[in-house]
């Protein structure tokens, strides 16, 4: 069977895409806005996505892969952005486990060891 990736820009987007998962092994990476050259407004989350990529295939079977577009550098850094409230992330990038609180936060997604074991450990 397989992981499933999906793509969600926004915090409702987001909420979508995750319901719609219910039941299966969700994890998510978030990150800054892409602009139309495909480069993020946020540095830390160009280096840490090739990273995180490079362990998609030890993602359990039958999980879900959103990464997920927070918006763009102002939106962001609202401390009131639905995001910080509801999900409490505090920076991006961000990897985690959905509704655990497993997750990997900046410099922790470029550690190809700890994304793995956020994969693969229950």
């Amino acid at each position: 069977m397989g992981w499933e990736e999906k793509a969600a820009r926004g915090y409702s987007e987001f909420v979508q895409v995750a319901q719609q998962s219910r039941g299966r092994p969700v994890f998510a990476l978030f990150s800054g806005d892409k602009d139309a050259q495909g480069r993020s407004w946020c540095p830390d989350c160009v280096t840490a996505e090739p990273v995180v990529r490079s362990e998609l295939n030890s993602l359990p079977d039958g999980a879900v892969f959103i990464y997920c577009q927070v918006g763009d550098r102002a939106y962001w850094k609202d401390p009131n952005n639905e995001f910080r409230k509801n999900l409490k992330l505090t920076a991006v990038p961000t990897l985690l486990k959905y509704g655990t609180p497993q997750k990997l936060v900046e410099e922790e997604c470029l550690n190809r060891e700890l994304v793995h074991m956020l994969f693969t450990e229950d």
